[in-house]
């Protein structure tokens, strides 16, 4: 089930992608609500149906999850001044989620089985029904612009261009348009100095080192670039190890612990600890995104990586609490920090596509995971450190060879900036330095001299 639901989730997030740029959030997220709630009805009604009914409502719920996720990342342009603790919110939403089926497994235990499986997932049919609504009634039928999105589209409105044939009340209408337009950004900019705010999202491009690399771009273009290869490659090793690590943590931890009781401690403290760990590291996440630089990301990504893999082959019950420690924290981070990535590198206009592509090749290849498995039981006899030390090599060379590409590249497109500044530059005189050439011709010319 956990197999299958994975894959598909991750899979599906192409489709997503394309249909989210075609159609837009809405139709995405109305999309979404229907395989949720057939998702619902399936493990409400599973015991009723002459097949086992878990496996497809599982998939279900893991196809309606992606279209309200994925969709949702366009509100990070509501206000662009904060869009790094939107989308960090976006994903500690996303992580914090699993903390819905801990909360009823709780309550199942203390019912004594009695609130079962069919009355929880009819309940839970209100989450669909509320984000429908939420849909239809509040959220944009298209996706949010970007600041400069917006700036050029009230600079290129076509009915604002002049007219030969404009008369005063025409002119004043368009006036009083561009006027509303720009009103209209101030108050989403959360500023009334336009010029302050412009600086302050200039200066964040100038921070993450690489905005903009490959905007304007189409989506094939993107792809063919090592941009594009390397972080599918990061992304597919580490959502490999992260599954792999949800999967199977209470068997691995028995192994190397060789205690039941232990390992059980520390997959109820994992439980507890996920969700957690999204909510936690959000403000974090945010801060790091809007102030730090992409290449700075993609090394603690590494870093900590390399840390949790370390971790994960300690014999120790300090080293098993401090792994998971650290892996809830890690998980919204390394989330965010792909999305971030792809919105910065390759622009919104073509995200859905290449950020679902990256996600479905990631999903596509995590079908290993149950070739891990086989390894782990049948050829290693359940022990996982040989799976765990592959990927963990892995997930080092893939990840040193990304944010060397990504430092080399930063260089240069900084390198090139300074450039086109330069020779932007204009020479200006000093004030009053017009005025005091004058009076020294004028002297010249009063005295005889050439």
């Amino acid at each position: 089930m956990f197999t299958v639901a994975a894959v598909s989730t991750n899979v599906c997030a192409l489709p997503v992608g394309t249909i989210l740029d075609r159609y837009g959030p809405r139709i995405s997220g109305i999309i979404g609500c229907f395989l949720l709630t057939i998702g619902a009805l399936f493990f409400a009604f599973a015991w009723d149906l002459p097949f086992d009914g878990y496996i497809p409502g599982y998939l279900f719920l893991a196809l309606g999850g992606p279209f309200v996720f994925i969709s949702s990342f366009q509100l990070s342009n509501t206000f662009p001044k904060h869009s790094g603790s939107i989308l960090a919110l976006l994903t500690g939403a996303f992580d914090t989620s699993s903390a819905v089926f801990l909360i009823y497994r709780l309550i199942y235990q203390a019912s004594n089985g009695t609130f079962w499986p069919k009355k929880f997932f009819l309940i839970y049919l209100t989450v669909p029904a509320s984000i429908l609504l939420a849909q239809l009634f509040l959220m944009p039928s298209t996706s949010y612009k970007t600041v400069g999105e917006l700036v050029a589209s009230a600079e290129n409105d076509p009915l604002d261009a002049p007219q030969a044939t404009d008369t005063d009340s025409v002119r004043a209408a368009r006036r009083h348009r561009r006027e509303s337009a720009i009103s209209e950004i101030t108050s989403l900019l959360g500023s009334k100095d336009a010029a302050h705010q412009t600086a302050d999202e200039e200066s964040k491009k100038r921070v993450s080192g690489v905005w903009g690399a490959l905007h304007g771009r189409t989506a094939w273009q993107q792809i063919r670039t090592p941009w594009f290869v390397l972080i599918t490659l990061f992304t597919v090793v580490q959502m490999t190890r992260i599954n792999y690590f949800v999967a199977t943590i209470r068997p691995q931890y028995e192994y190397l612990l060789h205690s039941y009781s232990a390992a059980v401690r520390v997959n109820s403290f994992f439980d507890v600890a996920l969700p957690l760990g999204g909510v936690v590291s959000v403000p974090f996440i945010g801060l790091l995104l809007d102030r730090t630089s992409t290449v700075f990301v993609l090394a603690l990504l590494v870093a900590i990586a390399t840390t949790i893999g370390v971790l994960g082959v300690i014999p120790r019950l300090w080293a098993a609490y401090a792994n998971v420690c650290l892996f809830v924290v890690y998980r919204p981070l390394y989330y965010t920090a792909v999305s971030d990535y792809a919105a910065k590198v390759f622009g919104f206009h073509t995200f859905g596509k290449v950020y679902g592509l990256i996600i479905c090749l990631a999903g596509l290849l995590n079908f290993s995971q149950s070739g891990l498995d086989a390894l782990t039981h049948r050829v290693f006899r359940n022990d996982p450190l040989p799976v765990n030390l592959a990927l963990l090599t892995a997930a080092a060379v893939v990840g040193v060879a990304l944010v060397g590409y990504v430092w080399r590249q930063s260089r240069r497109i900084g390198r090139e900036r300074l450039e086109g500044e330069a020779e932007g530059a204009r020479e200006v005189l000093m004030p009053g330095a017009d005025a005091a050439l004058v009076e020294r011709e004028h002297g010249h010319q009063e005295y005889g001299i050439d």
